[in-house]
């Protein structure tokens, strides 16, 4: 087993428990045979500290690799779709115009494995988004694009869950990125780690699937506006706080879940996180 190098330049950064208390660790090893290396502390906050206890990935639960200390941020219309029109434009894609933005709370977010639980009372279709989210090191107020990576701790994958009341047969019907349509708990899974070396702008596969039935399959490099620049607009309007999670957009392809479905989500080496979908 590899010996843990708390120096490394780029880390993957998980939260886990052991039925116990929640833990950060880091990840190493390849693809199915990763190990988890227990660290003590925060890493947001506090140095890198291994405890000397390891584990196989397998045998730990994987939680939320970040619980925002105060917000989620999220824009749409924030990938060009092809041919600039039809359901990738006018629900996900975008048409070259600025992306549209919306907060969601930090109680939407759940981990890997835990339920998406839809509301048996709402008349709307809810939808999966895949997409690349960014997660910030420290408090950071009207940042210039040239200095946001400075800002940014890492980045995850995240599903983007929300309702879509204009199509709901209602005679009311609520802002689809606003309280009713963003703001449920279980709206935001993230993980499954934090990876904190990674270029965003290489083009990183962005996918989903339904029941292994393929949805999305984009590019990060469609994006309208970047990652930096996503950070110095949202730095601009309010303080960015240490664990504040940016959602980046979505490619064309969201499609509706509903109770039984198994949903997954992947952005490029980051990996993937799997949901199941459940009615309240």
């Amino acid at each position: 087993m590899a010996r843990f190098r708390p120096n490394l330049v780029g880390m993957r950064i998980a939260r886990f428990t052991l039925d116990q208390d929640p833990v950060y660790g880091v990840v190493q090893g390849q693809e199915g045979d990763e190990v988890i290396h227990a660290i003590g502390g925060d890493p947001l906050y506090t140095q890198i500290r291994p405890t000397g206890q390891t584990y196989p990935i397998d045998d730990v639960r994987l939680l939320a690799p970040v619980i925002p200390r105060s917000k989620v941020i999220g824009v749409a219309g924030n990938y060009v779709s092809p041919g600039g029109s039809g359901p990738g434009a006018s629900r996900s894609g975008g048409n070259g115009s600025s992306p549209i933005w919306f907060g969601k709370p930090n109680t939407s977010v759940c981990g890997p494995g835990d339920p998406i639980v839809l509301d048996a009372r709402v008349p709307a279709p809810a939808y999966h988004e895949a997409e690349l989210a960014v997660v910030i090191s420290r408090l950071a107020k009207d940042v210039p694009a040239d200095q946001a990576f400075k800002v940014v701790f890492g980045y995850t994958v995240a599903n983007d869950v929300g309702y879509r009341y204009d199509q709901a047969d209602d005679a009311v019907r609520p802002d689809p990125r606003g309280f009713f349509g963003k703001y449920r708990d279980s709206f935001t899974p993230l993980g499954p780690w934090i990876e904190t070396d990674l270029d965003p702008g290489a083009g990183l596969p962005v996918r989903s699937w339904i029941d292994g039935r393929q949805g999305q399959d984009g590019t990060t490099g469609d994006m309208v506006t970047g990652i930096a620049e996503l950070v110095a607009t949202a730095s601009s309007v309010c303080t960015l706080l240490p664990g504040d999670v940016i959602l980046t957009g979505t490619p064309a392809g969201a499609g509706p879940i509903a109770a039984g479905d198994r949903v997954t989500c992947e952005v490029g080496s980051l990996g993937a996180i799997t949901n199941p979908v459940v009615m309240r």
